[in-house]
């Protein structure tokens, strides 16, 4: 137990290495007309303050998984921990969600956690080659039907495929951060107290989203609907694949989802299960 317990204070230490604290805002800092910059130009109040929201920086993510690239199945699975880490940081840190009931806010984390990783593991350009994939969900070792593995496979190319044309489009930071607000406020997930707020939370963000792509790319009149378009594709990414790709050897068989409603209710103060590779 000693020993388990070291390896998790380690991961742990090695997960919030480079995080950054988040701008704490007011409730009447959520009304802000502008005054940040990004591609030469104002961003809105609320998309601002999603981006403060940000527990690391994009840069530092961008460079760890350039240099992953060349690295071990461990590294990539550490760095997919921190981007799973990282989108439940965000959320907890985005405006209004810390207002709504805890209930609430696991719901929606629940529901959301796999396409807010796929649209951050598509932002920092995580490595996403096949053989190491394979090789990281264990199928080297386990006895799995041909069949399985050919349908496995597959998953693995359309969520090859959803990173892909994330990365044609372009997608800037600040259209990541409305991307996964949208996601993250999803009105369709079960057991929420107020579903209708939620829905008025998103159609914020999507407001939000709509005048950002107006004003930063006036060339692009469809971009908007392009942009949306990707989310629902998102959810072709199965949950369960991205768990036995990513955090299998970390977590073993612990429902991601159990992880999530506990980094969630911790805080800061969460210590990630490691299960060292035997």
């Amino acid at each position: 137990m000693a020993s388990r317990n070291k390896h998790c204070a380690c991961f742990y230490s090695k997960v919030q290495r480079g995080r950054i604290p988040p701008a704490q805002a007011s409730p009447g800092e959520l009304s802000l007309s502008g005054g940040d910059h990004l591609n030469g130009g104002n961003i809105s109040g609320l998309i601002s303050l999603l981006l403060r929201a940000e527990p690391y920086p994009t840069s530092r993510f961008s460079t760890q998984c350039s240099q992953y690239n060349l690295m071990s199945i461990d590294n990539i699975c550490e760095l997919a921990a921190r981007l799973l880490f990282s989108a439940v940081e965000w959320a907890r840190n985005v405006p209004f969600f810390h207002e709504l009931q805890i209930s609430d806010q696991v719901a929606l984390l629940r529901l959301s956690w796999s396409e807010l990783f796929v649209l951050n593991a598509a932002q920092s350009s995580l490595p996403l080659h096949m053989a190491p994939l394979l090789a990281a969900a264990g199928l080297h070792s386990t006895q799995m039907s041909a069949d399985r593995v050919v349908s496995f496979m597959d998953q693995i190319r359309i969520f090859q495929d959803q990173v892909e044309k994330l990365k044609v489009l372009q997608v800037d930071s600040a259209e990541y951060s409305c991307l996964k607000a949208i996601a993250l406020y999803t009105p369709d997930a079960s057991g929420l107290s107020e579903p209708a707020h939620i829905e008025s939370l998103q159609e914020k963000v999507q407001e939000s989203l709509a005048e950002y792509v107006r004003c930063q790319y006036p060339p692009q009149p469809q971009r908007f609907g392009k942009l949306l378009l990707r989310l629902p594709a998102l959810r072709a990414v199965p949950a369960s694949l991205i768990g036995q790709l990513f955090f299998m050897r970390l977590v073993g068989k612990t429902p991601i989802e159990t992880l999530i409603r506990d980094m969630l209710l911790s805080g800061g103060s969460f210590n990630w299960p490691y299960m060292p590779t035997q």
